[in-house]
């Protein structure tokens, strides 16, 4: 890997690098590098697996949704906890956030016959405890309205999908839509979106065994795969437009802060609509008459799916509109030389029924690593650096929580973060998973050498790489591939990368996962099939805690400057070979800039590294981190994307179905085959690059 300063990718075996004695950290001087892994094997041996056990039942013994009484009373157990392991600071931060909730929610068909759906799960003998009844399932952010209408099956409701409909003769104005959830994959508000401006009244999202049910596996309770009457709660949002409160955009929902009004808000959606599990929505398909779909657009429920029409359905919604307040934890142990810079850690804590993968695992994870960094403090290791730790509120809703908090505090942020770590759920099988800014490539990978894993006993690294891995198929891996560099949204690193431009790690643990957003994602389903015994939810304590504590405790920051220049190089080559794009844009003042830049990076790289290992005074150790701190912000662009200011980041920022897209604003314009926008972003760009190379060349200056 390039940049890197320990081996892991030339030719050293992984397992071989824990026998070779006490490794080196990147950005620790050896005797520093060995006082660090001192701490950080006192870290381990204070986590504690029965401890990370009380924090996940705490958080899944009831439903605690975004707004309820349940979940401010798991943001005040936080805090108190937080306060008793010893926390420097810690404080509860109320937004006042449009949050409605249902008052009515119905889906009836009328013809060709009677029915209505049930929208709700089953309940099972062994596991009685997470029965949650007839609470009214809805979508967070669906319009209100009463519609009745003929239905037509839409496949995953995408763009293309529409454009066959078409193609076959069926004009989807005025009708309801029944999509899938992940025929190809793409988030529901997309989903929403897409049938708000193709004229579609109301859409019905249903779950098909297809994709996470009977025919991937087992169901629940025998397997990890969603029942039948499984329903994916979640919102419709637009926050790839814009995320947070939608009533506030772009600024925090403090006490008195001005509000626009809902119709104006570029993130509320404007079409009905409302989950299904695949039982509910197979009455509905299986009346649906006209063409037979495509051979790709057919499911797993047991009938030839077909396009509609043939069915009338009824689908009423009521919301409240009403706001409502969220709560955000945060905690802060100060740091011993540089308290006004901070390495964040974050993680949501509101669910939409019970939790346990998404967000409990991640929580249970978060209080256990507050419990023993709060130890480490009382024990004399206060970190040189703040740690701070975010437990986010209405994540499931538009990223609110963090959103708003990253808005109120952004000057501080600006100035002193570090890095935000970010864990969503933590768990759901064995595999490990991350997505980064390449510039903590190595932070990542090394941290990953220095954990043991609790099934192989091998480092975590290893069991990573392993050609052994579920898909792997006996290929051997190259550790320089492990990390994803390719960042989308759908989860709180949102506002620290697009917005404010700090460098991010997503983190997860994963496996086979069928009861997402479900009353079936409970204790029962953790304990039988996502992480048995808590093993990978606390060792996932031992990967955040290892990473925080590195990154606060460095001498020289671990960031790797020459990969990152290395992946925008590959971002540009990917951009250069897309059709018309040559007939079109001059690349070559982007390319200039770039590889002006990758030598400025390659310059700041050695000399970094031979600061680091001669122990560098702490004043000389602070000019050149913060030099290069503020890098990744000189990505930040003037304005943001067209059409979505609120992302401001160059390279990053996620496409509307959540998925990532490199190089926005000018990819934006080349999809659009709008060659004269594509042409102001690429000189944007390129303006961008220049300006992270001057960043690059003043880092470099200080650290010689």
């Amino acid at each position: 890997m390039r940049g890197m300063w320990w081996p892991v990718a030339a030719g050293l075996s992984v397992t071989g690098l824990r026998a070779q004695g006490t490794p080196p950290i990147r950005g620790f001087a050896a005797d520093r590098a060995s006082a660090e892994h001192k701490v950080e094997q006192r870290l381990v041996a204070i986590l504690n697996r029965d401890s990370t056990r009380r924090w996940f039942r705490l958080m899944t013994a009831e439903a605690h949704p975004a707004g309820s009484a349940r979940n401010k009373l798991l943001a005040d157990s936080v805090a108190a906890r937080f306060r008793t392991w010893g926390w420097d600071e810690v404080r509860l931060h109320r937004y006042d956030v449009l949050l409605p909730w249902p008052t009515k929610v119905s889906v009836r068909m009328t013809k060709p016959r009677p029915y209505e759906a049930t929208l709700t799960e089953a309940c099972y003998p062994q596991d009685k405890g997470a029965c949650v009844g007839r609470e009214l399932t809805y979508y967070g952010m669906s319009a209100s309205g009463d519609v009745t209408a003929e239905v037509v099956y839409a496949n995953s409701g995408n763009p293309a999908d529409y454009d066959l409909l078409a193609e076959h003769g069926i004009d989807v104005r005025g009708k309801i839509a029944i999509v899938r959830y992940s025929n190809p994959y793409s988030y529901r508000g997309f989903k929403a979106l897409t049938a708000e401006q193709r004229g579609v009244k109301a859409l019905l999202i249903y779950s098909d065994p297809q994709e996470d049910g009977y025919r991937k596996g087992l169901t629940f309770p025998d397997g990890p795969w969603g029942p039948e009457s499984h329903i994916q709660r979640g919102a419709i949002s637009y926050d790839f437009i814009i995320p947070g409160d939608p009533l506030t955009p772009g600024w925090a929902s403090v006490d008195g802060a001005p509000r626009i009004s809902v119709d104006s808000s570029p993130a509320v959606p404007h079409v009905i609509a409302v989950p299904l599990s695949a039982r509910d929505a197979e009455p509905l398909l299986r009346a649906l008459k006209g063409p037979v779909a495509p051979a790709t657009w057919q499911g797993a429920l047991p009938f030839t799916y077909r396009l509609g029409a043939g069915a009338t359905v009824r689908v009423q919604v009521q919301m409240d509109g009403r706001t409502r307040p969220i709560w955000v934890v945060d905690a802060r142990i100060r740091g011993s030389e540089e308290p006004g810079k901070s390495v964040v850690l974050g993680n949501h804590r509101d669910a939409w029924v019970f939790g346990a993968v998404d967000p409990a695992s991640g929580t249970a994870t978060q209080m256990e690593l507050a419990r023993a960094l709060g130890a480490l403090v009382r024990e004399g290791h206060r970190p040189r650096r703040s740690i701070v730790m975010g437990n986010w509120d209405a994540e499931e809703w538009h990223l609110t929580g963090s959103t708003e908090w990253g808005e109120q505090f952004a000057k501080e942020l600006t100035n002193g973060a570090v890095a935000y770590l970010n864990v969503d759920g933590s768990t759901s099988g064995p595999n490990f998973a991350v997505s980064a800014v390449a510039t903590l490539n190595p932070l990542v990978l090394e941290t990953a050498r220095d954990v043991t894993d609790p099934a192989t006993g091998t480092s975590l690294l290893a069991a990573w790489s392993s050609p052994n891995r579920a898909g792997r198929r006996g290929i051997a891996v190259d550790t320089a591939t492990l990390v994803t560099n390719t960042l989308g949204s759908g989860s709180d690193y949102t506002v620290f990368l697009n917005h404010l431009g700090v460098p991010i790690v997503d983190l997860a643990f994963g496996g086979p996962y069928g009861v997402y957003h479900s009353q079936y994602d409970n204790a029962y389903w953790m304990e039988h099939f996502g992480d048995p015994g808590y093993r990978y939810m606390t060792t996932m304590a031992d990967v955040w805690g290892r990473m925080a504590l590195r990154l606060a405790n460095a001498d020289v920051l671990p960031y790797d400057i020459p990969l990152v220049a290395a992946r925008v190089g590959a971002f540009i080559d990917q951009l250069s070979a897309l059709p018309g794009v040559r007939d079109h844009l001059d690349m070559a003042p982007a390319r200039a800039a770039h590889a002006a830049w990758r030598a400025a990076a390659d310059t700041l790289d050695a000399r970094a590294r031979t600061t680091a290992a001669a122990a560098p005074s702490s004043a000389q150790a602070a000019a050149l981190n913060e030099a290069m701190r503020v890098i990744e912000a000189a990505w930040l662009l003037d304005g943001g994307i067209p059409g979505r200011p609120w992302f401001k980041h160059a390279l990053y920022a996620p496409k509307f179905t959540y998925a990532a897209m490199e190089l926005p604003g000018v990819r934006e314009g080349v999809d659009a085959g709008d060659w004269a926008r594509a042409a102001r972003e690429l000189a944007r760009l390129t303006e961008r690059i220049d300006a992270v190379a001057r960043a690059t060349r003043t880092a470099a200056d200080r650290a010689r």
